[in-house]
């Protein structure tokens, strides 16, 4: 199945582009695809941590992928 991800932020400066197209197994879950950018992107391993939405609503890391779905990668986000 393809799927759409987006970067933001720090994550778009780590990946090195805005937005990818990726092929995964048809099941796979958010916190599969977490597990799946860490190491198609070392260098996420570098922040403390990002969320994950799916069809622009935050995800549960259950939450299972289907075809088309757009997932955005959201960095931390400090503010003041």
């Amino acid at each position: 199945m393809k799927i759409k991800a987006l970067f933001f932020g720090m994550s778009r400066d780590l990946a090195g582009q805005n937005e990818i197209t990726i092929d995964l197994n048809d099941g796979i879950t958010i916190q599969e695809f977490r597990e799946f950018l860490v190491k198609k992107y070392p260098l996420f391993s570098e922040m403390d941590s990002f969320a994950i939405a799916l069809n622009e609503s935050y995800a549960e890391q259950g939450a299972v992928l289907s075809e088309n779905d757009i997932v955005a990668i959201i960095p931390p986000v400090s503010g003041g």
